[in-house]
Parts: C-alpha cells; sequence; structure tokens
C-alpha cells in the first residue's frame, strides 16, 4: 500500500475468542494493518490475538486492564492511530457481524468524504437473521438520533466506519465522555459539528452467531440519554 493510503483496522474486543482468529484472517486479505484493543478479556481473546501478532508485523495488540469500556477502547484506538502515522482509520465490531469484504468499498469513497459510514438502512444495506423487533428498534433508534443531534446520515449506530487522519485529530479526544456503546453517536455527533463530510456504503449486517452480545437493554437506555446529553452540552456552550 502507498504510504499515503496507510490504514490501520481498528476493533475494540471482549470474549471474542470464538470470532477473533477468522476475522483477522480476512482482514489481512486487505493491504491494511490491524490493531485489536482488548479489556483484558477473561475468556483469552487477547491470547490469540498475541500470539498471531507474533507470526504477523501487520497485527497489534493494545491490551487494556484499567478504565475498561467501549468508549474508553475506542478512544485508545484511535490515539494509537494517530500516534503510528495512519492516514485512514477503520472502526469495526469484533463478532463477524461487519464483513471485512467492504474494506475497498471504504477507502474508494473516503476519497470523495471525510468518514465514511457502513449502513444498513440505504439502499442496497440489510441485516440479516435479525427479528423484526430488532429491526423496529434499529428504525425508531436512528430517527430519534437524527431528530435530537441533526444528523444527516441514515445509519446512526453503525460502528463500522472509515475516518479520515485529519478527523480524528480535530474532535478533540480528550473531551470525549461516552464510557460505553454511545461514543458510537458521540464520534458521529463531534464530526457533524466540525462540519465533515460524511458518506454512507450499503452493508449487509450479519447478526454474530457465537458468543455474546455485549448490547443489552441497560446499554441501548444508556446510549439513548447521551443522545439527549450530548444535545443539550451543545446548547449550552460545553461542546
Amino acid at each position: 500500500m502507498h504510504d499515503s493510503m496507510k490504514t490501520l483496522v481498528m476493533i475494540p474486543t471482549y470474549n471474542e475468542k470464538e470470532n477473533i482468529a477468522k476475522l483477522i484472517e480476512d482482514v489481512l486479505k486487505h493491504k491494511v494493518d490491524i490493531l485489536v484493543v482488548d479489556d483484558n478479556s477473561p475468556d483469552g481473546t487477547w491470547k490469540i490475538v498475541k500470539d498471531i501478532a507474533k507470526k504477523n508485523k501487520r497485527v497489534h495488540l493494545l491490551l487494556r486492564t484499567k478504565n475498561k469500556g467501549r468508549g474508553f477502547a475506542g478512544i485508545a484506538g484511535f490515539r494509537y492511530a494517530l500516534k503510528q502515522g495512519y492516514n485512514y482509520i477503520i472502526e469495526m465490531d469484533a463478532d463477524l457481524s461487519h464483513d471485512p469484504k467492504y474494506i475497498p468499498d471504504f477507502l474508494k469513497k473516503i476519497r470523495e468524504a471525510d468518514v465514511v459510514l457502513g449502513s444498513r438502512t440505504i439502499k442496497g444495506g440489510d441485516q440479516t437473521n435479525r427479528p423484526m423487533v430488532r429491526r423496529m428498534i434499529t428504525k425508531l433508534a436512528n430517527f430519534y438520533i437524527r431528530t435530537i443531534l441533526g444528523l444527516k446520515v441514515k445509519d446512526c449506530n453503525s460502528g463500522y466506519r472509515c475516518f479520515r487522519r485529519k478527523v480524528l485529530e480535530s474532535i478533540n479526544l480528550d473531551k470525549f465522555i461516552s464510557k460505553g456503546p454511545s461514543i458510537v453517536q458521540e464520534t458521529l455527533y463531534r464530526v457533524h459539528l466540525k462540519r465533515f463530510r460524511m458518506k454512507e456504503i450499503p452493508i449487509v449486517f450479519i447478526e454474530r452467531k457465537t458468543g455474546s452480545s455485549k448490547l443489552g437493554l441497560k446499554q441501548l437506555w444508556k446510549g439513548y440519554t447521551m443522545v439527549l446529553k450530548l444535545r443539550l452540552m451543545k446548547m449550552f456552550g460545553a461542546i
């Protein structure tokens, strides 16, 4: 890969031992580096990554033992990417719901944007094996987030996305307040407020087959209240 397209795929993990080796194998088919940010998974996910990293210099492990949580892990991954000089940073989940085959599409679309989102809700996008209730929750959540935060994109909950370096440099990672999964919406809102160009590409989201989801009702509720908090912070000049 040409230096100007130096790309890092950042994958936050917690208890994904069934999925991580397969995901890394598939991501490595593309000309990118990989950073797994693991919160000291009790199931030993980080040990699997560590063994792979010993054999492949394109794979890196960031093992975290303090301030655990999806939000903290995401910020740590972004900081690593900036420190190591990557020009493009792709963020994706570790549960095989995000297919690495879309990586070339992200890198093509980013040429005309600052942020590219993998969208389930635009034409060509979909989500497989998801019950109707989950589909409705996704649809209502997107409407709610777009309305409260004034976002123009369709899939506000997508954790599969690509950033230009300058975006992460501009949104002040030190000011983030999300500790959990709401970092997805907070990042999007901060990007929106900086008026960066956001585009979407269609992806098919695949419901996880192994392991257990970390996103329960408690996390969903926290995410929705965080959206309100972010809007209020903006109204009172705290963002």
